[in-house]
């Protein structure tokens, strides 16, 4: 009988919508299934077949320790997905590598420590996203600051283009105050109509999607909690959508991922463009596309056998 461990937080737990169905697919399988925590430290990684991370959503304010352990742990069982594709994926200068691979982005200007924030702030307000971005002076009305390591729209609001200091003051704790990477990047607006496209892959093959409404709304308080509640319905991707969610996938710089997401949105042109790749803790909305537990239960023990 295969022991997998589900790997969560302690907060998460309780709010991982995911884990009941792929607990039950996993053990009408045959598993032996665990829920530990991953900073539990009473926990003998090695007894597992395979630790699947699920939902360790606080890593992002103990992110060196996170890193850590999933290199760790990986060094004692089978980690999905790898140490490598997480220490890669949870920071979101990835988008760079995309960029580069010619896999179109959210136009997008990192603002690292060291960096003058008021200048690059100004500059970006300016129309230059930096290097992310089709080259073009950008134009839009609102834009979004958020750090590069963040999760569950922590951290991340929106802003008018009038809003200078307000916006500043944000940037300035990320960047200079806390010595965090941030993003600065313009709000498309058919997001507010259109919403999100999340196509979700299970084994390395395309499975399903969802709608996920918009996250961020002006003069909002930031997100309190582990994650922003989530406006969620099943969606049929476009024939251009599931090109650009192909494309930057295959621009994923490791292999055999056991699951993965790619969140898209629409540019103020109509084309998809990619917000970001889910491919550490992704929540994989099972209830949305009935089967689904099950194809992530068998990829995950076909890597076992």
């Amino acid at each position: 009988m295969p022991h997998i461990a589900l790997v969560s937080a302690r907060a998460a737990l309780p709010l991982d919508e995911d884990m009941p169905p792929l607990v039950d697919a996993l053990q009408r399988l045959g598993a032996k299934v665990s829920t530990p925590t991953w900073d539990a430290t009473d926990v003998d990684w090695s007894r597992f077949d395979l630790a699947l991370l699920r939902s360790t959503w606080d890593y992002v304010e103990r992110i060196d320790e996170f890193l850590e352990w999933a290199r760790a742990c990986a060094r004692q069982t089978y980690l999905c997905n790898g140490s490598d594709v997480v220490a890669w994926n949870t920071d979101k200068h990835y988008l760079g590598d995309l960029h580069a691979a010619g896999v179109a982005v959210v136009p997008t200007r990192f603002v690292d420590p060291g960096d003058d924030a008021a200048t690059a702030l100004a500059t970006f307000l300016l129309g230059g996203a930096g290097s992310l971005s089709a080259g073009a002076p950008l134009d839009f009305g609102q834009f979004v600051v958020k750090p590069s390591i963040g999760a569950g729209s922590r951290d991340a609001a929106r802003y008018r283009r009038g809003e200078h200091e307000r916006a500043l003051a944000h940037l300035r704790r990320l960047v200079e105050t806390e010595g965090r990477s941030a993003m600065l990047q313009p709000y498309l607006s058919t997001v507010d109509t259109a919403g999100e496209t999340a196509l979700i892959y299970l084994g390395g093959e395309p499975s399903h999607a969802v709608r996920k409404g918009p996250l961020l709304r002006l003069d909002e308080a930031l997100v309190a909690g582990l994650f922003a509640p989530e406006e969620i319905r099943p969606r049929e991707p476009e024939p251009d959508e599931r090109r650009l969610a192909a494309a930057a996938c295959a621009a994923i710089p490791f292999e055999r991922l056991l699951y993965a997401r790619v969140d898209m949105v629409r540019d103020e042109l109509g084309a998809p463009v990619v917000l970001e790749l889910e491919l550490t803790e992704p929540s994989l909305f099972f209830a949305h596309a009935p089967g689904s537990a099950d194809r992530l239960a068998q990829s995950a023990l076909s890597r076992i056998k």
